[in-house]
């Protein structure tokens, strides 16, 4: 699925969204649902409770609209006011931001789309509250830039048929409609499907078992004659240019909001204990010096992690505007900012949160390893965001940028690469 960068031809009449509204009147109208999502978030954790109702209220409340126009019933927010929005949710739950992860690319995708009636019903629908989950990675053996699952045309209908299996369908089992990359019977192009989530020929299991990010709802999905709208697929060739640097906004997004409430909740169990050790520093357990100091280091890595995360969205930001600019050397310069940015913010946040997650146990001493706190989650849930898009790859790409002036690839996938005797043959 690797592509070279071709930015559309067409240029838009519609303006790009910079931002429409205050960050803070923003922020405030979902604080307090962030606030009831971090009040049983441990339970959620420790005994497996997908977030329906929290992502329900979230749902309610406009949140998957906050970068639609408000011309179209939605926040008008910009894309750094979207990912210090999604810090602050993964402070509450890291799971729920990357459950909506899929859905904020399909509506930056329709963002971007040219205007007409067709994006209009997808803004109204997101404004409405409806959500897209995501389901691209095949199931089983597939070779590299391909795809198993498919779209055909219904015979004697005009509708389409959607057969296959994915994993790491994230989003999908709390979404009505689901992102599906598919590959079309008939014409042999790559589609992205729009396929209604809730129809019988769709099934979504719980069936992720990582040992972090547990309630995102990234299990197997499974189509079976789905029908799909003829209006409702997609060229995958029109996909935003910036949607790998898009996606990894919300990796960053999460790592940040992870360090930030562990910052909190090393402090406050620091704060508040009355043991401390005769080899200490201080008759107080917080007043010793080395404690505020593991404690301090916790709270710097969160504090780079956001300026990380809002600095890459920056970049993100450009390409979008570019987008819009009618000038393909602008938005190819905006594509390999964004692209490059969010590697860097990748290789350096992974570098800081993974190790300050595991760091804040040299706080706590053995209590902090009780399961009852679970504090374990912030390490569990960092890692495993961390080990998505292997850093080590990402590293590799920003170097061979700085040495060589390589152009980032855009997007890529997972499969089974060709052997010597496929090549051959």
């Amino acid at each position: 699925m690797t592509t070279a960068l071709t930015p559309n031809a067409v240029s838009r009449s519609a303006d790009p969204i910079k931002s429409e509204v205050d960050y803070e009147t923003l922020a405030a109208k979902f604080r307090p649902i962030f606030a009831d999502i971090a009040q049983a978030v441990v339970e959620r954790e420790r005994d497996h409770v997908l977030p329906f109702q929290q992502i329900d209220a979230l749902k309610k409340a406009g949140f998957g609209a906050v970068r639609v126009p408000t011309t179209h019933g939605g926040s008008g927010a910009s894309i750094p006011q979207l990912i210090r929005l999604l810090v602050e949710l993964s402070s509450a739950d890291s799971n729920i931001t990357q459950a909506l992860r899929g859905h904020f690319a399909f509506v930056e995708d329709r963002l971007v789309a040219d205007p007409g009636p067709e994006r209009d019903t997808w803004l109204r629908r997101f404004a409405e509250g409806q959500l897209v989950g995501n389901a691209w990675t095949e199931i089983g053996d597939v070779a590299l830039g391909e795809a198993n699952t498919k779209v055909s045309p219904a015979p004697d209908s005009d509708h389409f048929l959607a057969n296959g299996a994915k994993f790491y369908s994230t989003g999908s089992i709390f979404a009505d409609w689901i992102d599906l990359y598919s590959q079309r019977t008939d014409t042999g192009a790559f589609v992205i499907a729009a396929v209604e989530a809730r129809q019988p020929g769709v099934t979504h299991s719980d069936d992720w078992n990582g040992f972090g990010q547990q309630t995102t709802g990234s299990g197997s999905s499974v189509y079976e004659n789905a029908i799909v709208q003829p209006e409702n697929i997609f060229d995958f060739s029109t996909r935003f240019k910036y949607q790998t640097a898009f996606y990894q906004l919300f990796h960053l997004a999460t790592l940040a909001g992870i360090a930030k409430a562990a910052t909190t909740e090393i402090s406050r169990r620091v704060a508040s204990r009355t043991r401390t050790f005769s080899h200490g520093n201080a008759p107080r357990y917080a007043q010793d010096s080395q404690i505020q100091q593991v404690v301090g280091e916790v709270s710097s890595a969160a504090f780079a992690a956001e300026a990380v995360a809002l600095h890459a969205a920056q970049s993100s930001q450009w390409a979008y505007e570019a987008a819009f600019s009618g000038s393909p050397e602008e938005e190819k310069a905006a594509n390999i900012a964004a692209e490059i940015d969010s590697g860097r913010g990748q290789v350096a946040s992974i570098g800081l949160v993974v190790p300050a997650t595991a760091k804040i146990f040299d706080a706590l001493g053995a209590s902090g390893v009780s399961r009852d706190l679970d504090l374990d989650r912030f390490w569990r849930n960092a890692r495993t965001v961390a080990s998505h898009n292997p850093v080590v790859f990402k590293s590799k790409v920003v170097g061979d940028y700085e040495i060589n002036g390589t152009e980032p690839i855009y997007v890529w996938a997972i499969g089974t690469a060709p052997t010597e005797k496929d090549v051959q043959a």
